[in-house]
């Protein structure tokens, strides 16, 4: 369960309330169950759990979501539409346990109703994104990336949270090749084989043959060419402001994108209440809705469970290949998904 402060203890209700996740995964869900029967109520669902004090205590192959009770929030402690240290604390202790489930084997997957970053800040001195917080939970500086998934198009990039006027500098041939690495590898996880990226350029119009920045001819496209030698299904670089209508057009199944924003404004226009967050590059998939915690609608029995929907059915479809991969060296049965 995400900050309980917004609408994530509603959407946690409504997918628990969902049957349709029933039949393909079990679902683990680490919170309060006081607030979850708040976010019932705000949604005006039934939720049937099977209550549990502690994740030893979670049985193999339940027929309903288990719901790992931590006691670690009281109703009156939660301040409705407003980020506090408590929410923090109650969002990063659920993420860290479901990390750990997912970590030691027993489950293949995590979800997450959204977060709140100020909240998390409070609780979790330096934190910065979710990609930092998985790291230092794990222990584990490997490259990982955010993508952001609607439907059959994603999106990924080469740098991520840094300021604007540092992007020119951090894209370079290697960080663009582990990017397309790395999308290559998670798409091929949810089904793509093998997935058609394309390059968006960094300048306008792709640098217009160095008339706008040269960073297309000097670094980008021989990025490109090198993929292409390796074997990737991968074209461009174009200039951004089309490469998105052509990827909806069918064209191409992914962009990559040189820099947050370009990516992320493009896609959520496309799709807001459908978008989805996916973190890869760790040993298994981290999906969240790509909307944000919505406050302004908190408590109101009103929020779109398509995105959570999306997410939480693409945790399942890419927990099933982790399952797949840890089947072929060890037979103990395992949870399909962790729904925290």
């Amino acid at each position: 369960m995400g900050d309980p402060a917004g609408i994530s203890p509603e959407l946690a209700a409504k997918l628990l309330a969902a049957e349709e996740f029933r039949a393909g995964a079990n679902l683990v869900v680490f919170g309060d169950l006081r607030i979850l029967q708040q976010g019932a109520k705000v949604a005006g669902v039934d939720v049937d759990v099977e209550v549990v004090a502690s994740e030893n205590e979670v049985p193999e192959g339940s027929a309903r979501p288990v719901f790992v009770d931590l006691k670690n929030l009281s109703p009156d402690q939660v301040t409705p539409a407003t980020a506090t240290l408590e929410g923090g604390l109650f969002a990063t202790e659920n993420f860290r346990r479901a990390l750990l489930l997912a970590q030691s084997g027993r489950a293949d997957a995590v979800f997450f109703t959204p977060f709140n970053k100020k909240a998390m800040r409070l609780a979790y001195d330096g934190y910065d994104d979710e990609i930092r917080f998985v790291r230092d939970v794990l222990k584990t500086s490997v490259a990982a990336s955010e993508f952001n998934v609607l439907g059959k198009t994603w999106n990924a990039r080469v740098t991520s949270h840094i300021p604007l006027s540092q992007v020119s500098a951090a894209i370079s041939g290697p960080s663009i090749l582990r990017s397309l690495t790395l999308a290559d590898q998670c798409m091929r996880a949810a089904g793509f084989n093998p997935p058609r990226i394309a390059v968006a350029g960094l300048n306008p119009h792709a640098g217009d043959g160095g008339n706008f920045g040269t960073e297309e001819i000097d670094v980008i496209e021989p990025a490109v060419l090198q993929a292409k030698e390796k074997g990737f299904t991968v074209e461009g670089p174009f200039p951004s402001d089309t490469v998105f209508l052509r990827a909806k057009n069918g064209d191409f199944d992914a962009v990559l994108t040189m820099y947050h924003d370009q990516g992320q404004i493009a896609m959520k226009l496309m799709g807001f209440d459908r978008g989805v967050t996916m973190i890869g590059g760790f040993p298994f998939p981290i999906c969240t809705p790509a909307h944000g915690t919505a406050y302004e609608i908190a408590g109101r029995g009103i929020a779109n469970l398509g995105a959570s929907r999306e997410a939480l059915l693409l945790a399942i479809r890419m927990g099933t290949e982790v399952r797949a991969r840890r089947s072929e060296a060890q037979s103990e049965p395992r949870l399909s998904a962790v729904n925290s």
